[in-house]
């Protein structure tokens, strides 16, 4: 009965401290990639920063300094939304 206690106990803290934030997490990425818009500035998982200038179910194009690139939405890892009219 005690061994059994252990192994729930134990899982219930694996479940709460190593599987659940990491759900939460992939959820909240998930999240992120279907909300990107066009006026997104953006970051690439490569470090590539740009804007978003055209948006389809699962790629994007960025807009950056000399040319542009388009990628799939998983590859994006962080956004801030440009101001309109800023910088022009």
């Amino acid at each position: 009965m005690g061994t059994l206690l252990f192994m729930v106990g134990f899982f219930a803290i694996f479940y709460f401290f190593m599987i659940r934030p990491q759900m939460k997490k992939s959820k909240e990425q998930r999240k992120f990639q279907e909300g990107v818009k066009i006026g997104d500035r953006v970051m690439t998982l490569g470090g590539i920063h740009g804007e978003v200038i055209e948006t389809d179910e699962t790629t994007v194009v960025i807009k950056l300094d000399q040319g542009r690139m388009r990628i799939e939405k998983a590859g994006l890892s962080a956004t801030k939304q440009v101001a309109e009219g800023a910088g022009q």
